[in-house]
């Protein structure tokens, strides 16, 4: 029986467009599932104690990816395709048992064209078929846009599969339905060896999301304090998990249902409105803001198709899915009532961990600087105790100032006037100074805000002991008299998972705070009355029975120490242990003022670069014109004694010329001119020899 089922399984899966998003969940969902696991038969054989991934028998899962893709060949994949040719996809769909084609969202009409080649190709070569094939239309609900309500007064009764003949598309997915016509058509037949399938699944979400992507990305950003609903938000969106879209593809494989339409979409019932804001409520602040759709363009926030799918407003019951399917859901009830995991599972699927960073040290050794620099590295938050105690007064102020606002809850108010009472209280009592209770209770509410969740923080010099820590760091259920007698009890999700102890001798830190201006030094009690003291008082707590580092060790957290007072050393030192940043990264704006701002550095770089060439031509240019003045100064001194020396050495030729040859000559040029002859050199050649001769 066992061999039987084994022929009759199938076991290789092609899947389009692993790259996408849909189709690459489903496909890495499916490369898990073990082929018949979802008959009833396997059920009950079913072996429970091996993880899912590594038990045999798993479908093979072949796809194509497009040529723009840069990512390595997946690990759930046993071949991929980059932009095949059509007939080396014909090859590939004829290896396989199994042919999805995935058009529910993102889908271009290359995409639809594909698929439609694709299943008139298999139809066409059906007859070659060595066994059974099964083509599987993932398509979408917007095929459904349209549909009418059987019952016009009664809008609320849910459609159902049943309903699919009815079916009215929204007139941008016209081509969709086309589509799935043709799918239902050509599979139809009962004894064909090709067997068609169309899936219309609901709006898709989870695993780093798609569709909703925009929503979870500005409330973990908190980049509005109203995370913005596009329309009136009333509509409501049928949905389901892309894990849960995949499983309802391994049961139509398994079980080979007869219908061959199903609608694929879970339980819940949530309008966009109230997704949004749970949203908003798990992963930002808590609120959001209505705004017209074409808010979403303008703002870039979403793009026109996308628009689309979110304005969609259906009742959908799956009925076949319920009835027949042995679907194993991940998140039945739909997105909202598993928001915590959703919003865990975003998180780990996009890498959006947050760095919590503690950085303790003696004062003047440059804890701020490096938690200044380190917050703008790592796009994290900067907790300095002053500024986040001044910045819960003005909250409490700002919340009392609206009291008189119809919105306002009272209870709020109250309890915000009965705190600023309180903090104002204490430090009247402590000449300025909040008590230590306090003062934990508002440093471990920061902790515990969403931005500090989200992204993480760095803690600038605080705690200082080993008793501050383990208050502040400590689990809220957790009374604070237990916590003096009790081992470390700590809250992971507001705990620094990295300390760094920064030091430096007391001779650098006291030359360091004196070269501080005064202005700077008062401001930061770094004057000569005032630095002394400090550095004695951290010198003795750094050695007393028990210190800050202490608690962190307990906790196996074991701080880094740096003993390089250099801020760049340092960096460079915590940036090696922490790693990459872990979040978006700059947004557009702040990816465009971060490129001007290296573009000015990059002018500024270039124009230091030319004057300073232009400094060496010029200091080159005067050496060598300075070389060349001394050098013809040289050679005009070695002409001059040149000069000198050729006179000396002619002057006795010279007086003999005066003495025997001048007069003679002289004589002759007279005689010579006065007979004016036909041929003067004869004559004096002449009158030279004739006159030598006589003398």
């Amino acid at each position: 029986m066992g061999d039987e089922k084994e022929q009759v399984w199938p076991r290789r899966i092609f899947v389009n467009n692993v790259d996408s998003y849909s189709s690459k969940f489903i496909a890495k969902f499916l490369s898990t599932c073990i082929a018949g696991e979802s008959s009833e038969d396997a059920e009950a054989d079913e072996d429970t104690t091996t993880p899912r991934d590594e038990r045999t028998g798993t479908f093979q899962i072949v796809g194509t990816v497009s040529s723009s893709s840069t990512e390595e060949k997946a690990s759930f994949l046993l071949e991929q395709y980059t932009s095949p040719t059509r007939d080396q996809l014909l090859e590939c769909l004829l290896e396989c048992d199994v042919v999805v084609y995935n058009v529910s969202e993102n889908a271009t009409e290359e995409d639809i064209e594909e698929a439609t080649w694709a299943i008139t190709a298999l139809h066409a070569e059906m007859e070659n078929f060595s066994s059974r094939k099964m083509f599987i239309l993932v398509s979408t609900v917007m095929t459904w846009a349209l549909t009418k309500p059987r019952d016009l007064d009664d809008a609320d009764a849910p459609l159902t599969d049943e309903d699919y003949r009815r079916k009215r598309p929204h007139p941008n997915f016209k081509n969709h339905s086309t589509l799935e016509k043709l799918v239902l058509k050509l599979g139809r037949a009962k004894k064909s060896k090709l067997t068609g399938y169309v899936v219309a699944g609901g709006l898709q979400y989870g695993k780093g999301e798609n569709l909703f992507h925009y929503f979870f990305k500005v409330s973990w950003s908190m980049q509005f304090p109203k995370v913005p609903v596009f329309g009136p938000g009333t509509n409501h969106i049928p949905m389901i998990h892309v894990y849960d879209l995949g499983g309802v593809i391994q049961n139509i494989i398994d079980l080979k249902p007869k219908s061959q339409y199903i609608l694929a979409v879970d339980d819940s019932k949530n309008t966009l409105g109230d997704i949004v804001k749970m949203i908003s409520y798990a992963l930002g602040p808590g609120k959001i803001n209505q705004v017209p759709e074409q808010e979403a363009i303008l703002m870039k926030a979403l793009k026109p198709e996308e628009l689309e799918y979110l304005s969609i407003n259906l009742y959908l019951e799956p009925v076949l899915l319920k009835e027949t399917f042995n679907l194993r859901w991940t998140y039945e009830a739909g997105m909202i009532e598993n928001m915590d995991r959703i919003v865990e599972e975003y998180k780990d699927t996009r890498q959006l961990l947050p760095i919590r960073i503690c950085l303790t040290g003696p004062p003047a050794v440059g804890k701020t600087t490096v938690a200044e620099k380190l917050c703008q590295h790592y796009q994290v938050h900067h907790i300095k105790l002053k500024e986040v105690i001044e910045e819960k007064i003005t909250q409490l102020e700002e919340i009392l100032s609206e009291a008189d606002r119809e919105y306002v809850n009272e209870e709020v108010v109250a309890a915000a006037q009965d705190e600023l009472r309180t903090i104002h209280n204490s430090m009247d009592k402590n000449a300025g100074r909040l008590a230590d209770h306090l003062v934990f209770h508002i440093l471990h509410e920061k902790l515990n805000s969403k931005p500090c969740r989200n992204q993480g923080f760095v803690l600038d010099g605080f705690p200082k002991t080993y008793e501050q820590a383990k208050v502040i760091f400590s689990d809220d259920d957790v009374e604070y008299e237990d916590l003096k007698s009790k081992a470390p009890m700590y809250n992971k999700k507001i705990t620094p998972e990295y300390v760094f102890a920064l030091n430096a001798s007391d001779d650098f830190l006291m030359k360091r705070a004196q070269a501080i201006p005064q202005s700077v030094a008062e401001k930061f009690r770094y004057t000569q009355d005032e630095f002394g003291p400090r550095l004695r008082t951290y010198r003795q707590a750094s050695t007393s029975e028990e210190t800050l580092l202490d608690y962190f060790d307990e906790l196996e957290i074991h701080p880094e120490h740096i003993d390089d007072p250099e801020y760049a050393e340092a960096m460079k030192k915590i940036t090696e242990v922490v790693g990459i940043p872990r979040n978006y990264g700059l947004s557009p704006e702040e990816q465009q003022e971060e490129d001007r701002r290296l573009e000015e550095e990059r002018q500024h770089k270039l124009a230091r670069e030319a004057a300073e060439k232009k400094r060496r031509d010029t200091a080159a240019l005067a050496e060598l014109a300075a070389q060349y003045e001394e050098w013809n100064k040289n050679v005009c001194e070695v002409k001059r004694q040149e000069y000198e020396l050729l006179e000396a050495h002619s002057l006795p030729l010279r007086s003999y010329l005066m003495k025997y040859v001048m007069p003679s000559l002289t004589e002759a040029m007279l005689d010579c001119c006065k007979a004016k002859p036909d041929d003067p050199v004869d004559f004096l050649a002449e009158h030279l020899l004739q006159n030598n001769q006589q003398n």
